[in-house]
């Protein structure tokens, strides 16, 4: 299988089994349109024939065979390895958790997710003792994971602070017991911050993420106080602050884009010049939602994508290099293949844990209770449940199977399929056709430094 398409005057070629990526000219663009395996000796008559008003005969020939050449030497049009490992796509030890420690939260995104921070279910915060029943639950659960990865969320989690330092002190006390590491993240929308709480993120947090939507109008209208104040002025300072002092551990500022601010780019570049180099922006998808993305926006989107690819690598040309989360691509056959079958891990080695202890497949399945795989206070879990999400990967979803993205989305979001399709193997189109549209950018700014190495 290959994908063909073209962008910043470059002609794309991707060999989606192998990974390989091929920039090539017109003629051999052109050719590929009309030749597929199994392949002739020689180029079929209909096809030079068909060729041969824009190109000489002989060019079209000894492209054609140079096409049969990389056929032969499995760089185009290779088979595809993967599928003999998804019978190895099998429940595996529980190796992250995202912890729901606060369902309450100060801010009132007009696009929030979790129904402004209570997941529809009432504003409450999590105790130490299901904190610690969180920890035990993952530390007994890990199998022989030696690296564990907890994610602090909410809701706000800093609201829950005396709670959140508790949990790593007692994580931090088990690790040599089960011969374990723990890796901490943090979710904050920094209304909180202060001087003590940025140094003990700074200290346990392997990573946070800073929510914040880009530009201070953008921002002001979506993420909003009970009064209706933004918070931009507020939390840009304590950001900054954070941030000069990570060093070189982790962190990324994330925003959200929607319908009214489709020219999202915007958006990214005034968080660069904000002072930040680790960032992200992501859609607000969804049926129920009015800000969410419709069809009738895509092309608007994926010009906004080509449009912020191309800036971005005009700015790596003058030094000014930052990274956007969506367009960082490994082009080298990574992770391992059980990881490019089926994704994230949702509800397999990965959960997500609320204050009354409830186990759910991730921090997006909260508060829908036919997902709800148990409790952690209770003792109870769902092991066929956690089965059926090892076994949701490319080749169960009947799209993602003859689809060129497979090997990079691993099979889409299974949350936003259930929540817009109502099958976890189906597929959201619109999620589909922006992650599309990213691969596309991101690839092709693979290639450009590839041919600026080669020079």
């Amino acid at each position: 299988m290959i994908h063909k398409y073209k962008l910043n005057g470059l002609n794309i070629v991707l060999d989606v089994n192998s990974g390989g990526v091929h920039i090539v000219d017109e003629l051999t663009y052109d050719l590929l349109d009309n030749v597929e395996p199994p392949f002739e000796a020689e180029c079929p008559q209909n096809v030079v024939d068909k060729l041969s008003k824009a190109y000489p005969e002989e060019d079209i020939r000894d492209c054609y065979a140079e096409i049969v050449e990389l056929y032969n030497d499995k760089i185009l049009f290779s088979e595809d390895d993967y599928e003999k490992y998804a019978k190895y796509s099998v429940a595996s030890p529980v190796k992250a958790m995202c912890l729901n420690i606060a369902h309450d939260c100060q801010l009132r995104c007009k696009y929030c997710f979790a129904s402004t921070g209570d997941f529809g279910k009432g504003r409450k915060l999590m105790s130490f003792e299901t904190g610690k029943h969180a920890i035990d639950f993952l530390l007994e659960n890990s199998g022989d994971r030696p690296n564990l990865e907890l994610d602090f969320f909410g809701g706000e989690p800093l609201m829950n602070f005396g709670v959140v330092k508790k949990v790593v002190e007692y994580a931090r006390s088990r690790e040599k017991e089960y011969n374990k590491k723990f890796r901490f993240t943090i979710t904050t929308n920094g209304l909180l911050l202060d001087d003590e709480k940025i140094d003990f993120i700074n200290r346990e947090m392997s990573n946070v993420v800073l929510s914040i939507d880009g530009r201070k109008e953008v921002n002001d209208y979506f993420r909003v106080l009970p009064n209706g104040q933004g918070c931009y002025d507020i939390i840009l300072p304590k950001y900054k602050k954070l941030v000069e002092g990570r060093g070189d551990k982790e962190y990324y500022v994330r925003g959200t884009f929607t319908n009214k601010n489709l020219d999202f780019s915007k958006d990214v570049f005034a968080l660069n010049e904000a002072g930040f180099d680790q960032i992200s922006v992501e859609p607000v998808v969804g049926d129920d939602d009015v800000y969410a993305l419709t069809e009738k926006d895509l092309p608007a989107v994926f010009a906004e994508y080509e449009k912020l690819a191309l800036q971005l690598l005009e700015n790596e040309k003058k030094g000014k290099k930052f990274n956007f989360f969506h367009f960082m691509l490994d082009l080298d056959q990574g992770p391992c293949a059980i990881k490019r079958l089926r994704g994230c891990g949702c509800g397999n080695d990965y959960v997500a844990i609320t204050p009354d202890g409830d186990i759910f497949p991730c921090h997006q399945f909260v508060g829908i209770d036919e997902y709800k795989m148990g409790n952690i206070d209770e003792g109870t879990f769902d092991q066929e449940m956690k089965a059926d999400f090892a076994r949701a990967h490319v080749y169960s979803k009947p799209d993602c199977r003859e689809c060129w993205a497979k090997f990079y989305c691993s099979g889409g979001c299974n949350a936003n399929n259930y929540q817009y399709m109502g099958d976890i193997r189906t597929a959201h189109k619109i999620s589909c056709q922006l992650e599309k549209k990213r691969l596309e950018c991101a690839i092709m700014m693979k290639a450009v430094k590839m041919a600026e190495t080669a020079e």
